[in-house]
């Protein structure tokens, strides 16, 4: 789950950053309204996490921008502002969650899976296609209700081919999902991962759709 952090405390950022990755997530994290807005422009998010005041440009004017340009991609509003008033205007600009400083990291992970399930139509916490189930918050994936030990990676593309299930994924798609921005990718990264996960569970579970990218079976 590749998320983006837009936070201008460094210390705030740092811990936002780390806690979220060891929760499962894929954060990349910008200090300015500025470079959220050009970074969201430009590459694609399971989810937000969005402070509101910002320097160069305010959280809530990149929020409008936000919803004017992507209206599925989930925002969290993150932020010190904790007037009724603020929360009616975050919540009205567009944003689907409010919470407000200092906030517990366990909690922070919860919503944003939830909302990362929703925006997908998935409203159950545990994830089942057929025989297959997944759990975004502990991390474990069964077939046939046996235990499947997935690396990171392998977790992350078999989430997202779930939560994206009946859609054809391109290459690109997926690996912006997976993979931190900036990092290097080997040419055959994906198909490899793509390997594992039909040899740890069955061949059928993620079809190949030739010159396209990958697909999921409801």
């Amino acid at each position: 789950m590749h998320i983006l952090i837009v936070e201008d405390d460094l210390m705030l950022g740092e811990g936002l950053q780390v806690g979220l990755r060891q929760a499962g997530f894929q954060p990349e994290w910008v200090k300015d309204g500025e470079a959220a807005w050009q970074t969201l422009r430009h590459e694609s998010f399971s989810a937000v996490v969005l402070d509101l005041g910002l320097p160069k440009m305010d959280g809530l004017e990149v929020l409008k921008r936000v919803r004017a340009h992507e209206q599925k991609m989930p925002v969290l509003v993150l932020t010190a502002r904790d007037t009724a008033q603020d929360v009616i205007a975050g919540l009205d600009t567009g944003a689907d969650d409010y919470m407000v400083k200092p906030c517990d990291l366990g909690e922070l992970a919860a919503r944003l899976r939830a909302l990362i399930r929703r925006a997908a139509g998935a409203a159950a916490p545990i994830m089942q296609i057929g025989a297959l189930s997944l759990d975004p918050a502990s991390r474990e994936v069964r077939y046939e209700n046996n235990v499947v030990e997935l690396s990171p990676r392998e977790f992350d593309l078999l989430h997202e081919l779930m939560l994206n299930a009946g859609k054809v994924l391109t290459r690109a798609q997926l690996e912006s999902k997976i993979y931190p921005w900036g990092e290097e990718v080997e040419s055959n990264a994906l198909e490899v991962h793509v390997h594992h996960l039909r040899r740890k569970t069955a061949t059928e579970v993620i079809k190949t759709v030739r010159g396209v990218g990958y697909l999921m079976p409801k």
